[in-house]
């Protein structure tokens, strides 16, 4: 069941960034370590708490096992936990997300192949690339829209 989660507690948003990590750390090989460090921080100080929704599927013990955020039509984020990924939580928060919260697009790093086959299959297409990623770091981005 998908929950809007709103106004997450300290301990939510800790439980939401080992989720990310996990994830990160299970798909995105290109990083370097000190990335994910530096992300990391960002992603626990100040992206959770800054989209505009936070959408969450959690498992039958109550833990997070997988989220999203949302920012005016744009998919900012989809994590979903290493030990659930393959069930289709991920397919189930975007065509939620799409139906029901007017989401139309979403940017991927181009070197995530499991991402970008993920969301050409969901229907997005590459509308345009970035070189580097908003930080400025040397990982293209992929802006991929419905």
């Amino acid at each position: 069941m998908i929950e809007r989660l709103e106004s997450p507690a300290p301990a939510e948003l800790d439980a939401l960034t080992a989720l990310w990590e996990g994830s990160v750390r299970a798909t995105h090989d290109f990083l370097a370590p000190e990335d994910i460090a530096f992300f990391r921080r960002m992603v626990r100080e100040e992206a959770l708490s800054g989209v505009e929704e936070l959408y969450v599927i959690r498992d039958s013990e109550n833990r997070f096992a997988a989220f999203a955020g949302i920012e005016a039509g744009n998919l900012e984020m989809l994590f979903v936990a290493p030990g659930k990924r393959g069930k289709g939580l991920g397919r189930e928060l975007v065509e939620y997300l799409v139906a029901h919260r007017g989401v139309r697009r979403v940017d991927v790093n181009e070197q995530n192949a499991q991402a970008t086959g993920f969301y050409a299959r969901m229907g997005f297409r590459v509308v345009s690339r970035s070189d580097t990623d908003p930080s400025g770091r040397p990982y293209p981005i992929l802006h991929l829209s419905l």
